[in-house]
């Protein structure tokens, strides 16, 4: 497959030829759903560009910062049977730690 990755006005642009475009379509249409700028070139000349029909999300973070993460927390809280207090998770750490002894 065919696919160039080229760097336009600071954003990574990929660029793949149409044969390339028929057989990635579902990929290439989750790349523009995320962001990415998607042109399809034709012998390598471009000629068209997949974007997202509503507003693009936001540019996504690092997936492993800091950032990511409490942003995934936020969104994904646990159940309140789950949850427990920094006292209750200190006390369990230290009976772990007495049980190694």
């Amino acid at each position: 497959m065919a696919i160039y990755g080229q760097e336009i006005h600071g954003a990574e642009v990929v660029q793949v030829n149409i044969l390339a475009a028929k057989n990635r379509l579902s990929q290439l249409v989750k790349a523009a759903q995320a962001g990415e700028d998607v042109v399809i070139a034709n012998r390598g000349e471009p000629v068209a560009r997949l974007v997202p029909v509503g507003p693009a999300p936001q540019a996504k973070t690092d997936a492993g910062s800091a950032r990511a993460i409490l942003d995934w927390l936020k969104n994904h809280t646990l159940p309140a049977y789950a949850r427990r207090s920094a006292e209750e998770i200190d006390a369990a750490i230290d009976e772990e730690r007495r049980e190694w002894d």
